[in-house]
């Protein structure tokens, strides 16, 4: 037998395992990363073995106490956030929107902040790392949409909307320049407040209501399947964590080492998109013609 053949019968064995996985856990918990929205064109930041790709993105520390380091954040933003605002959900984000409605998630954390999830059709999410389209002022709390802060810093600094440079994950870009004459307003609200995009920058702590709501979702779940991360931060890590002291089984649908890897009963090392596309089909008989579930509730 070929190489081919026995690596596309392994795959097929670990996806009908992963659809008796899911068959068997009602109430599944969803935990994404990085590599549900990769074929949405947005990078993600670590390779199989669960390195960086690129330097370390920006920590909060640093954006907080630098006006150099927000002038070459929202410089390399104003370049690099097209990106993320013009991406669509793909299959991976429209597949487990049909999990939902077929059923079988009860609810998903999702370590982006893109909100691609949202947009194809999830409900029960939690932004675990909040939302990059919103901006908030850090003095009076003020909140505003993203696309028009960056219509002002446009304005502020013209020559930069013309600027291209390859995207990075948050909504950066891989840009290195001059920054010090980009002009970046502040919190009109307050006259001084610091205007940061609403997420948790690493080195930042996830709000604690935000993590009480998915340790909840753990709680009330009867297993987690975790898509597209390698749970290499440990603000994600902690809720797979959490599922294995419960006795929670927990499946996994990524390329590459994770740092839970001694904890999952079942792993599927193939394309998210892929096997996402082929669980729903061989589930979606199960969904009514009105478009919701038949099953008990």
């Amino acid at each position: 037998m070929t190489t081919a053949r026995v690596e596309a019968n392994t795959i097929e064995a670990d996806l009908e395992a992963l659809v008796e996985f899911v068959e068997r856990h009602p109430r599944l918990a969803v935990l994404g990363g990085a590599g549900i929205s990769t074929a949405s064109g947005i990078p993600d930041y670590r390779d199989a073995a669960g390195a960086w790709k690129r330097s370390p993105p920006m920590q909060h520390r640093q954006f907080m106490g630098s006006h150099a380091a927000r002038q070459r954040y929202w410089a390399r933003a104003l370049v690099g956030f097209r990106t993320l605002d013009d991406a669509r959900p793909n299959a991976a984000h429209r597949s487990l929107a049909q999990l939902e409605r077929l059923g079988h998630v009860s609810g998903l954390i999702t370590q982006n902040v893109d909100g691609l999830h949202q947009r194809a059709g999830s409900r029960r999410v939690i932004d675990l790392h909040g939302r990059a389209d919103r901006v908030r002022c850090m003095g009076c709390g003020a909140s505003r949409m993203r696309h028009a802060l960056h219509t002002e810093l446009e304005g502020l600094n013209p020559h930069w909307a013309t600027t291209g440079a390859a995207a990075a994950p948050d909504g950066d870009a891989d840009l290195e320049a001059d920054f010090s004459a980009f002009r970046v307003p502040e919190c009109s609200r307050c006259g001084d407040g610091i205007w940061k995009p609403d997420v948790v920058f690493f080195g930042d702590s996830v709000p604690r209501g935000v993590v009480e709501r998915a340790f909840a979702l753990i709680e009330a779940c009867d297993a987690l399947l975790v898509v597209g991360s390698s749970l290499m931060v440990y603000s994600g890590f902690r809720f797979a964590r959490a599922a294995a002291r419960q006795g929670k089984p927990i499946a996994c649908l990524n390329r590459g080492h994770t740092r839970a890897d001694d904890l999952y009963t079942l792993k599927v090392e193939a394309s998210v998109e892929a096997s996402l596309g082929a669980l729903i089909r061989r589930l979606e008989p199960r969904l009514a013609p009105d478009g919701f579930s038949r099953r008990p509730a």
